[in-house]
This record gives structure tokens, C-alpha cells and sequence, in this order.
């Protein structure tokens, strides 16, 4: 099978389009013919070395896909050529991968491949933290830091479905618009000052929520603008900066400060994922929930749209076409 498999931890460059064999199912796991695979911010630190989680050269990344089940373990309900998603450990970024059946999630017929594979881990995570971990309300507002990005564009989505209001922060005008286009309903400029815009669009009152995966300074700044009994949700550090928290603010103010971590939290709760993905894919099939993907380009452009990240001009959530459906 085809697969971009990774021999170095030098980011883009370290990609390389191979023949491989194809892996092998058994322990529990489902094997996938992978149509779709969803390209993340985390792919890019993994292909330099540095995320947490870090595999024994050389592998193929990948850890959002779409496809039908290839092969299914004894006693699944999972049947052979049912169209699913899933997030695999690795492996996404080849013709088959293989994954536990804890992870693999069947498909409405209303949702496509590039949709449902841009969705996995951003509408995943976006779900835990809104519902889940931050309690987001129908009528509360959401600040939405890092908004054209997937995360951010599928928690101004799961907000929207969820009734809320939401102010998108971004830093250019393509971003702002794309955050718009997202469902956001008002935008403000992250390289100004968004607090204060902030504070302006709610009379004074603040954001109830705070959707932050940027770190750095922008978790001080979210907690000037932060209503009474606001939660601030960590989600990452894409700024490149854990900040550091005076607590004696939170006291002040009742604030909460929550961690987000989708891929973590399955430890705790085996079963969220599933409940998590039922959910949002119910709700776009429904189209309570829109989330747009793409664009979707051909699985050898995979390190291009990787650099992209690197450089930080990525917009939305890019997919790569891993192989097209079978006809029939």
C-alpha cells in the first residue's frame, strides 16, 4: 500500500511517499481502508519530535481518517464495508491502517469522507471541552482564541450548536472572515486589543467561556476579560509558551482554569469517544452542527499542507485524499 511514512524527525522534509506492506489487524483492532485522513497541528509537531507522545522511527503518521472497515475483530458490531471514522495512534497517512474498535465510529450516509475526517479530533475535543469540561450554556458567550484554525473552527461550531454566542479573536482579516464564515458572530483582532473588544461586545460584562489553545500571554489576557465564574479552557500551547497562572485572580473573580485533552481523557472515560463522535456526527447530519473541511488534496501533498502549519498559514482543516472509495 501507499503511505507517507516519516524517517525523520525534521518536520515536512522528513515525509516520503512508499510502498509498504499493509499492517495487520487481531487484538481488538479494526482494520480501515482510509479514503480521508485529517492533517492537524499536532501532525506537524510529531513529524519534528516535538509532542509528547513520540514513536520509534521510522512510522507513518496520521491519527484522523475516514474509510470502511476492512477487516473487524470476532464479535464487533462493526460489519465489513461500513462506512466509519476513527483516530488511530498512527498509521493515518497510509492505504489501510489498523486501530482499537474504541476509537472507530460509524457514519451517518449524510456525512462524507472529508468532512467526517477533518471532524475526529477537532469536533472531538471541541465537544469535551464545551460540554463535558467547560459547562458551555445556550445564551452564554464564547471567546474563541486561535479561530481559523481546526479547533477553532469546530468550537465556534459545537458553540453554535450548542446556543451560545460567539466572539472569534484572529489575526488577520482572511481569518476573521473565515471565523465568520465558521458561524462566529462577531470577530476581534488578536494582534489589538481583543480584551477590551471583548469587554465591549458583552457591556462590560466579559466571556463566560474562553476556548484557548494558543497559551502565552493570551491566558492572562483572557482572564482580564472573563465574566464572573468564567471558565478558561487550556487546549494547547500553539504560541509556543506554557504561561504560568497567579491564582489569586481566580479567587477574585471565581474564575476556573480547565485542561482539555481529548486524546488523554480516554484513559479516564474509555467510552467518551464514541459518545463524543455519535453526537457530533448526529448533529451534522441533522445540520445543526456545520463544519466544513478541506481543502482535500491528494495524499502526496501531505508534507506541503505539514510545512503549511509550520508556517502558520494554514486556514481550517486540511484533508488529505488517501485513496478513493471503491465504485459500487
Amino acid at each position: 500500500m501507499r503511505a507517507l511514512m516519516l524517517r525523520e524527525t525534521s518536520g515536512s522534509s522528513g515525509l516520503k511517499l512508499e510502498e509498504v506492506p499493509v499492517p495487520e489487524g487481531g487484538d481488538g483492532l479494526v482494520l480501515i481502508d482510509v479514503h480521508t485522513a485529517g492533517v492537524g497541528f499536532v501532525d506537524m509537531l510529531i513529524t519534528k519530535g516535538e509532542y509528547q507522545i513520540k514513536h520509534p522511527l521510522p512510522f507513518i503518521p496520521g491519527s484522523e481518517v475516514a474509510g470502511v472497515v476492512r477487516q473487524a475483530p470476532p464479535g464487533s458490531a462493526l460489519v465489513v464495508g461500513q462506512r466509519v471514522a476513527a483516530m488511530t495512534p498512527a498509521g493515518g497517512y497510509g492505504e489501510v491502517v489498523a486501530t482499537p474498535e474504541i476509537l472507530t465510529f460509524p457514519l451517518p450516509d449524510a456525512v462524507d469522507d472529508v468532512t467526517a475526517a477533518g471532524a475526529v479530533i477537532n469536533a472531538g475535543t471541541a465537544h469535551l471541552g464545551l460540554t463535558r469540561r467547560g459547562r458551555l450554556q445556550e445564551g452564554e458567550t464564547l471567546l474563541v482564541h486561535g479561530a481559523a484554525g481546526g479547533t477553532g473552527i469546530a468550537a465556534i461550531g459545537i458553540a453554535k450548536a450548542l446556543g451560545a454566542n460567539v466572539i472569534a479573536a484572529a489575526s488577520t482579516q482572511p481569518k476573521r472572515d473565515a471565523a465568520l464564515a465558521a458561524g462566529a458572530d462577531d470577530v476581534v483582532d488578536s494582534t489589538g486589543d481583543w480584551g477590551a473588544a471583548v469587554k465591549e461586545l458583552t457591556g462590560g460584562r466579559g466571556a463566560d467561556v474562553v476556548w484557548d489553545p494558543v497559551g502565552g500571554d493570551v491566558a492572562a489576557g483572557s482572564l482580564r476579560c472573563m465574566a464572573p465564574e468564567g471558565r478558561l479552557l487550556v487546549v494547547g500551547f500553539a504560541g509556543g509558551t506554557i504561561p504560568e497562572i497567579k491564582v489569586n485572580r481566580l479567587l477574585l473573580r471565581s474564575h476556573d482554569v480547565i485542561g482539555v485533552n481529548y486524546g488523554g481523557f480516554i484513559a479516564v472515560d474509555p467510552a467518551f469517544p464514541r459518545r463524543t463522535a455519535d453526537e457530533t456526527f448526529a448533529w451534522m447530519a441533522e445540520g445543526r452542527l456545520k463544519l466544513a473541511a478541506g481543502p482535500a488534496v491528494p495524499l502526496e501533498q501531505g508534507p506541503a499542507v505539514l510545512q503549511g502549519f509550520a508556517d502558520r498559514t494554514v486556514v481550517g482543516k486540511p484533508v488529505l485524499r488517501v485513496q478513493e472509495p471503491a465504485a459500487g
